[in-house]
């Protein structure tokens, strides 16, 4: 019977002029990765493209269900059934098809992981070259609009980016692949070229984080993964400590500088005319005063302080420690938070702050889906990182730190675009089992005498 559907399931692929390959396999998951950039139409089209072929061009034999992939599944599986309590059912209803890769990605990787992860660099350098091009597209665009407005500010920040692709997204992104063109063993001129001119988009972009954790990373690599003489290593940690440490003062000292919470908004500029100061909120006063002014300003710091603040408030009135307020159902407290600190009705100026999410994911999961949720958020970035330290991966060592790190600024997860890449990249990694164990050996013994992979050419 089993012999029978997958033969149907062949027959359908060759019907429509296709057949199981492991290089369709590579381009589909590249795909996903690279429409990520693009609007949700174009990615999400990709992604069931790659589950329908995962699953059309599946044996049954090649079933590999693991714990690291049965996590993401069990924390969509908490979305789901946190219709069950929500206070907020039209918006946990509408944000579930936005987690559906934590879903369906996995099971398309399980059904496939040995033709999979023989491709993973062929993926990432799809990726990487084709994020080299979304590069020069974005700095040509900033090119024009500055011929247009005279304004260097749009090679900066998220006028460099987009509204739809954020500083914040691009910056991951590009990370990424500023990762894999440093990594590549024997470079040419066009990877050292690709390792600058990334760096340089991500110098602009000035996600803070994001340039901190891939300047530690960098030195990360050449430390423990270039092979260099030591004391050139002693030389490239110099230069990296400087330019961190210069990075560090200009964001001090530079009033230019973007930052998520801009001085140089439309609202600051209408109280300026009317004559009124703006104050700058403080770390304390954003955990600790109990009303906010019209002119009251919080930085990107100040604010999130702010949003642990009402969190803990949240967590201490409500009884959702277990449960959590339901998928992106938190928002409707947030709004309450603010009118009851004067945050929304405080004027022209504070109405952005209303409706922001926690900008925390760990926050954010713990307040939408409670103790379990956050839990099994930390086990699978726990278990990703583990991974990613037995293998001695850099790519995989560079993605696992760069995600714990983002999600303590931004609730990257709760996002279409943040969700693709963490969960593409999560199973890219993870579906490789760490280099020369024991289990390793003995499923490829087990995988070459069923002749699974046979006549597969390598790419």
């Amino acid at each position: 019977m089993t012999h029978e559907y997958n033969s149907s399931r062949s027959d359908l692929l060759k019907r429509i002029g296709l057949s199981p390959s492991k290089r369709l396999l590579v381009f589909l998951i590249s795909a996903v990765l690279v429409t990520i950039p693009l609007g949700y139409a174009y990615n999400s089209v990709a992604i069931i493209l790659f589950v329908l072929y995962s699953l059309l061009s599946a044996k049954k034999k090649d079933f590999s269900l693991r714990l690291w992939i049965l996590l993401p599944l069990l924390l969509f599986v908490l979305i789901v059934a946190s219709l069950i309590w929500t206070i907020d059912f039209k918006s946990t209803l509408r944000a579930i098809s936005k987690e559906a890769a934590f879903f369906f990605i996995p099971i398309a990787f399980c059904f496939n992981r040995h033709l999979i992860q023989k491709g993973t660099q062929t993926i990432l350098k799809n990726f990487s070259i084709l994020m080299l091009l979304f590069g020069v597209y974005f700095l040509g665009r900033a090119a024009v609009r500055y011929q247009e407005f005279d304004n260097a500010n749009v090679f900066l920040y998220n006028e460099l980016a987009t509204p739809v692709v954020t500083a914040v997204y691009l910056s991951s992104l590009f990370s990424v692949a500023f990762f894999y063109f440093l990594s590549v063993n024997k470079k040419k001129f066009l990877d050292y070229a690709a390792i600058v001119f990334i760096a340089l988009l991500l110098c602009l972009l000035v996600v803070k984080v994001v340039i901190v954790i891939d300047v530690l990373l960098t030195a990360t690599y050449f430390v423990f993964f270039s092979g260099l003489s030591k004391k050139i290593k002693i030389i490239l940690i110099a230069i990296f400590a400087v330019a961190a440490g210069s990075f560090v003062y200009f964001a001090k000292t530079n009033g230019n500088l973007p930052a998520e919470y801009t001085s140089n908004i439309p609202e600051m500029e209408a109280l300026a005319k009317e004559g009124i100061p703006v104050h700058n909120v403080t770390v304390a006063e954003a955990w600790n005063k109990p009303v906010f002014q019209e002119n009251d300003y919080f930085n990107g710091t100040a604010f999130r302080v702010y949003q642990l603040r009402i969190f803990k408030e949240l967590i201490q009135e409500d009884k959702i420690f277990f449960t959590g307020y339901g998928l992106n159902a938190s928002l409707k407290k947030i709004e309450g938070k603010a009118i009851e600190h004067n945050v929304f009705e405080g004027g022209i100026l504070n109405h952005r702050y209303n409706r922001q999410n926690f900008h925390n994911q760990y926050v954010e999961v713990f307040a939408d889906l409670g103790i379990i949720g956050f839990l099994l958020l930390i086990t699978i970035l726990f278990i990703n990182l583990k991974n990613a330290l037995e293998s001695k991966d850099f790519n995989h060592i560079a993605f696992a730190i760069l995600m714990i790190a983002l999600l303590l600024t931004e609730s990257f997860l709760w996002r279409q675009r943040g969700v693709v890449l963490f969960t593409v990249l999560y199973c890219l990694f993870n579906i490789r089992l760490p280099r020369g164990s024991e289990k390793e050996k003995h499923e490829k013994n087990t995988h070459n005498r069923g002749g699974r992979i046979s006549g597969v050419a390598s790419l």
